[in-house]
């Protein structure tokens, strides 16, 4: 199955299409995409590099370690230093790398507090069983795709009544940061949909972005021929001058999405508006443990005030790469001051991080 998604010849064929519509509409189209998966397979296989000169795809804010404001990241780490003997912290493996003024927690780990990388929040529960004279704090960022999961986890914690549990949620919603991006100027002829939020939200989460801010979707999955077919399905609207959203990701995706997956986040969560590492506040695109459930959340036991901190060090373009302003190699540090082993900015230490995909496929990016 995976093979009939990376055939050279199937690809061939699209891209003579794609060639083909562009001549066509014969002007510079600019696509983003939105999610960390799909810009590692544009970047990994070279898919720009393989497209028409009128055709640029731009890398949106797809890697929600990326955006996690600062001060939430120093905020848990100060509740850590009052608790250093009675609690242990989980996070995921770039979370737990993540530069900020004050530290990381990879840092913190270093300093001998208990911080310990897991690979989903069902581990962080696991460890909870097993320690239970310790609070066990799971800082759990990630968008629509890793809140379900969130809010399973907690509703099992909930029956169970186990209380030494906790979270600190900062958990955000894609589609306000991409209407953020459209609001603010951000000129987009179509959008690469990520596949992984659309499974949890569906296509109708999307259909407001395609009907007030007039832009073309297209849902897309996560193979070459994938992305380069929702390439194609956006030129073709183009041509015919059509504003709508298709799904490309018909085997995974469904019109209304996952509908327990959801009604289990509205059941513990609200919207509200959040920061987002270098792009500020965005309106309701931030997830809240409802007042009902506040004792799970970790920071509403602890009166801890943290400072407004920089969001980036001086030089680094993280923000602009998020915008899809720029490329990581118009950056001046990207490779140079910032590398993966020694990362500047958010957007070099995660595996969904724009720089550390091209630094990883180095000249393939195109």
């Amino acid at each position: 199955m995976l093979s009939e998604f990376r055939d050279r010849e199937i690809a061939k064929k699209i891209l003579k299409r794609i060639f083909e519509e562009a001549k066509k509409i014969g002007k510079e189209v600019r696509f983003m995409d939105v999610c960390g998966t799909h810009e590692d397979t544009i970047t990994r296989f070279g898919i720009r590099a393989l497209l028409p000169k009128n055709v640029k795809i731009l890398a949106g804010p797809g890697c929600p370690v990326c955006i996690t404001p600062v001060e939430d990241i120093v905020r848990m780490m100060e509740i850590l230093k009052r608790e250093k003997e009675k609690m242990i912290v989980t996070t995921f493996g770039d979370m737990y790398r993540i530069p900020t003024p004050k530290g990381s927690f990879a840092d913190m780990k270093s300093e001998g507090y208990d911080v310990k990388i897991v690979y989903s929040i069902y581990d962080s529960y696991k460890i909870a069983m097993r320690n239970k004279e310790r609070t066990v704090v799971h800082f759990s960022p990630g968008f629509e795709t890793t809140t379900a999961p969130t809010a399973g986890m907690l509703w099992e914690v909930i029956e169970k009544g186990v209380e030494n549990f906790k979270i600190y949620s900062v958990h955000r919603l894609t589609p306000p940061a991409v209407e953020y991006l459209l609001r603010e100027g951000t000129t987009l002829n179509g959008l690469i949909t990520p596949g992984h939020v659309s499974t949890i939200i569906g296509v109708r989460g999307w259909e407001y972005l395609t009907r007030e801010y007039k832009v073309p979707q297209v849902i897309s999955g996560f193979e070459p021929i994938d992305v380069l077919l929702s390439i194609l399905m956006l030129l073709k609207m183009l041509r015919d001058e059509e504003i709508r959203i298709e799904n490309e990701y018909t085997r995974a995706v469904k019109y209304k999405g996952n509908e327990e997956a959801q009604k289990k986040i509205e059941e513990l969560f609200e919207v509200v508006d959040a920061k987002w590492r270098a792009l500020g506040v965005i309106q309701r695109s931030g997830y809240s443990l409802k007042d009902k459930y506040g004792d799970y959340e970790i920071s509403n036991l602890y009166d801890i005030e943290v400072e407004e901190l920089p969001d980036l060090e001086r030089g680094c373009r993280c923000g602009e790469v998020l915008r899809g302003l720029i490329l990581p190699t118009e950056c001046p540090l990207f490779g140079r001051v910032c590398t993966p082993r020694h990362p500047v900015g958010p957007c070099m230490v995660s595996y969904e991080g724009t720089c550390q995909i091209f630094y990883k496929y180095g000249s393939l990016y195109g």
